[in-house]
């Protein structure tokens, strides 16, 4: 099949040159539209899965931030709150209240990830 397609866009191009016609023929642009649509079909499940790590890799940046950021509180002896940390996306617990066990839950894009000492 591939060598007959091969052969007729050969021939189509010869007859093109000889009677001086210039463009493409309508074999040529289904083709380019196949090729293009099989591109296609492999880059967007590729491109899901590339922004579903990235959504992961934030929740697990944002809950280590929190972890952080609770542990700093906890040392310094002042009331520990995560709560500036928290986005639309990413909700934050802390359990815990000494630098030793405090562990912090990050819930957000349908999973959970724990940081912290005391996890």
């Amino acid at each position: 099949m591939r060598a007959a397609i091969q052969n007729y866009i050969r021939a189509e191009r010869d007859r093109r040159e000889e009677n001086d016609e210039k463009g493409f023929s309508l074999i040529e642009l289904i083709v380019v539209v196949v090729i293009l649509g099989i591109l296609a079909a492999i880059a967007i499940p590729v491109f899901m899965g590339i922004q579903g790590q990235a959504q992961e890799n934030s929740l697990k940046a944002t809950t280590s931030s929190a972890a952080s950021q609770a542990v700093s509180q906890a040392a310094m002896k002042s009331d520990i709150s995560v709560a500036k940390l928290e986005t639309a996306d990413v909700k934050l617990a802390v359990a815990g209240t000494t630098i030793d066990n405090i562990c912090v839950t990050g819930t957000g894009y349908g999973k959970t990830v724990k940081s912290g000492p005391g996890c």
